[in-house]
């Protein structure tokens, strides 16, 4: 009873949407069939002694042997930083009191040195001649103990 009062426009929008229902059901049954085609081996992919993505295996000749003692993981302790003399001298070459830090242009290496209010003895400004001892900060040395030089 219900399909007889149809008009022309509902029986289109009804095709219309039964088309859509078998095009979408053929898409899905070709995806599937796709996927069966598809095997492991061809979704494999290896790296090569260049580091770049082949799809053929690597040559078993070629393999190197690495001790895993010999891999460094970490950064390398600070063997490059030698301090040989604890108490240097050098020239401020840069020291702001409203913010408290400055720097410190050592005399013997010509390296410039953090130095920070907190580790100062004696006041000191820009051009003085100073005493310091170096320390391995956070982000670097930092002089400590300075003092001026008399």
């Amino acid at each position: 009873m219900g399909r007889a009062q149809e008009t022309f426009n509902k029986k289109g929008v009804r095709n219309k949407k039964e088309k859509k229902r078998k095009e979408k059901e053929a898409k899905r049954l070709a995806r599937k069939e796709s996927e069966k085609k598809g095997s492991l081996e061809d979704m494999i992919a290896y790296v090569d002694e260049k580091g770049m993505i082949t799809s053929t295996p690597p040559d078993p000749n070629k393999k190197k042997n690495i001790k895993a003692e010999n891999i460094e993981i970490s950064i390398p302790k600070h063997d490059s930083v030698e301090i040989t003399d604890t108490i240097r001298k050098g020239i401020v070459t840069f020291f702001n009191e409203k913010k408290g830090f400055g720097f410190i242009k050592d005399s013997e290496t010509k390296e410039s040195v953090f130095v920070h209010v907190n580790n100062l003895l004696e006041e000191i400004n820009e051009n003085n001649v100073v005493t310091f001892e170096i320390e391995m900060g956070q982000k670097g040395p930092v002089a400590t103990k300075v003092k001026l030089f008399k």
